[in-house]
């Protein structure tokens, strides 16, 4: 399993976006791996899930508001076992022909057409891509629908599981992000649009467009959108991406969708902490555990999470910092050349510890580690940065917290609790 020590918060979650659309496409950003597939089941969304903690105490940045779904004159474009209003219709099959004449009817005028597309009756959920040319130049397309569950015996919050945006990244034209919005709808559901690049230091023009939709009853819509005609390797084909954030609502706001996700089997809940060696700890513990052992008097100023890994954006009055947990159970098989020299423990742990500069584009960015690997294979990393958003310039000398302080968080006994 790959570390994602080195991702930044929205990175993670918009590479994840793309692969929970495409399932078998390359992701934006090549170092950050998807684990859509991973050990067989159907993708779940947990391990991609803005879940922070306490809901109430640790919300997302940037949820709130209003937004109107498409009025009432959107054409019903559902297959005819759907549109009919039979129940039965959501035991029924939908055919990747299905979904593509359903997305055709919800496009504006122009010309759709397919590559990869997948029905409701495979091992990975439903998609459909190709590419949409309204005249003006092709540009790649990708929907992907999901039915998603939450951790434990706690009720779907579309809030917390729609991708969010990044810490200042709600229209300010800086980094990877030219505009970034996360709405509720009035029925409950949470609707994120975001216009980004490709790649976050623009080496290349191609623009990154999407649309992640989450109902409360757990269906997701992801809806990506590219100025070429391919996410990669393709020269940009027009200045920006072929449907407008009007557009983007509309078709991903669809109702049609929802029949559709109706037909998909509901999801396993995810395995809880603690329930055997290689289980992968749920968002929700991780952030519970890392908000209790930051040092008190820190402002968070945003969040992020996914099975197995955790941030807060950290600020002391000093600037912002980003601080993130990757926790990985099953890593006794880690090759030790990872922690040469490391400090041995009594009970066996080893530590490593790592200065070194940022590896992404922002300037005089810092990042420090404590890497710590326990005799029973847990694998605890902790990071500190001191910017708080890794594409972007450095906000203060060092991060928020110390390599004493990481070091604390890195070998608590939380990690190994099934308690708080």
């Amino acid at each position: 399993m790959p570390s994602h020590q080195n991702d930044d918060p929205f990175e993670s979650r918009l590479s994840d976006a793309l692969h929970r659309a495409g399932g078998s496409f390359d992701s934006p950003r090549t170092e950050l791996t998807a684990a859509g597939a991973r050990r067989g089941r159907r993708m779940q969304v947990q391990r991609r899930a803005a879940v922070v903690g306490s809901a109430a105490a640790l919300a997302l940045v940037g949820v709130g508001g209003a937004l109107i779904l498409p009025d009432d004159h959107t054409p019903d474009t559902r297959p005819a076992s759907l549109a009919s209003g039979d129940r039965t219709a959501e035991e029924k099959t939908v055919s990747g022909d299905d979904l593509v004449r359903t997305l055709r009817e919800l496009l504006p005028e122009g010309t759709f057409t397919d590559g990869e597309t997948r029905g409701t009756d495979g091992e990975l959920p439903p998609l459909v891509t190709g590419v949409f040319d309204d005249g003006e130049g092709p540009g790649a397309l990708s929907l992907g629908l999901d039915r998603i569950t939450a951790d434990g015996d706690e009720p779907i919050d579309p809030r917390a599981l729609v991708l969010p945006c990044p810490e200042n990244g709600q229209g300010n034209g800086q980094g990877d992000m030219d505009s970034c919005t996360s709405e509720v709808l009035s029925d409950g559901s949470a609707l994120t649009v975001y216009q980004g690049y490709e790649y976050p230091d623009r080496r290349e023009d191609t623009k990154a467009w999407g649309a992640d939709l989450v109902t409360p009853e757990g269906y997701r819509v992801s809806l990506l959108e590219w100025n070429a005609p391919a996410e990669k390797g393709e020269p940009v084909s027009r200045p920006e991406p072929p449907l407008t954030v009007a557009q983007l609502k509309k078709v991903a706001g669809a109702e049609v969708w929802r029949g559709i996700i109706a037909s998909l089997p509901v999801p396993e809940k995810p395995a809880s902490a603690g329930s055997g060696p290689s289980a992968q700890m749920p968002a929700t513990v991780v952030m519970r555990k890392l908000a209790l052992l930051l040092p008190k008097g820190l402002d968070r100023t945003a969040a992020d999470s996914q099975e197995g890994f955790g941030s807060f954006v950290l600020d002391d009055g000093k600037g912002a910092s980003l601080v993130q947990v990757n926790v990985q159970p099953g890593m006794s098989d880690l090759s030790r050349e990872l922690f040469g020299g490391a400090e041995i423990l009594d009970d066996g742990t080893l530590i490593a510890t790592h200065q070194v500069p940022g590896e992404k584009a922002g300037a005089d960015v810092v990042m420090w580690t404590v890497d710590t690997l326990r005799k029973d294979g847990l694998r605890v990393v902790v990071s500190a940065f001191n910017t708080g958003d890794q594409n972007q310039d450095a906000t203060r000398a060092e991060p928020s917290l110390t390599m004493n302080q990481l070091r604390d968080i890195a070998l608590s006994a939380r990690w190994t609790s099934d308690e708080d």
